[in-house]
């Protein structure tokens, strides 16, 4: 651990993490206080800064994020508690070069995630957008893993955990939400964008093809 998070970077970190879900809230991605976002400040340890359990994401206060270690655990006194899904963050950092991870509830991932549940994850192809993910394969396919969505919290970050690919940035739980990641906020918010614009254009899909199968 080291001695002390210098003030900057414990300050860049809240100002990243509270522009990003300014704007992420305004596009209806964070309702009733859902979702969270964390940004990593180090690796050895790792320290990484995370949004606090309950707080509306349509306001900025002091007590919006808070700094915790690989075990979820607050590095400072505080009487603040942790969003309740900070493990999944953690593992996302340990198993990743992901410097941001961001997790919204939004109805075409909960859409998504449960069409494709029974399959365990969800298949992705013939799709410009997926080059916004940093695949530039010809031909490029990609799939979603799609974690059930187990109601004792250290059972789902332990599974989430077991599923996650460091080359495709994302985790679906199904009925949930999705985990995205980047190795800096720009391109985690780039990526949550463009699984949401897939997904957005999936269910269409699958609406007007009455099947899951699609491609």
């Amino acid at each position: 651990m080291p001695e002390r998070l210098y003030q900057e970077e414990k300050q860049r970190a809240v100002n990243v993490l509270n522009d990003l879900k300014i704007k992420l809230y305004n596009k209806g991605w964070f309702p009733a206080t859902s979702g969270n976002l964390s940004y990593k400040l180090h690796d050895d340890p790792l320290i990484f800064a995370v949004t606090t359990s309950g707080k509306d994401k349509g306001t900025v206060s002091h007590e919006d994020v808070m700094f915790v270690d690989k075990d979820g655990k607050p590095i400072e006194k505080t009487r603040m508690k942790p969003s309740a899904e900070t493990m999944i963050h953690s593992y996302i950092y340990q198993k990743t070069d992901a410097g941001c991870v961001i997790h919204i509830h939004t109805p075409n991932n909960n859409f998504i995630s449960y069409i494709y549940a029974q399959d365990s994850k969800v298949k992705i192809k013939d799709l410009e957008m997926i080059k916004a993910l940093d695949i530039w394969e010809e031909n490029a396919e990609i799939e979603v893993p799609i974690v059930e969505n187990y109601f004792d919290l250290n059972k789902l970050a332990q599974e989430t955990g077991k599923v996650i690919n460091p080359k495709v940035p994302a985790v679906l739980i199904k009925t949930h939400g999705i985990y995205c990641w980047g190795r800096n906020e720009f391109e985690a918010k780039r990526h949550v964008e463009a699984f949401e614009f897939i997904f957005e254009l999936m269910k269409n899909l699958i609406l007007f093809k009455s099947t899951k199968d699609i491609w």
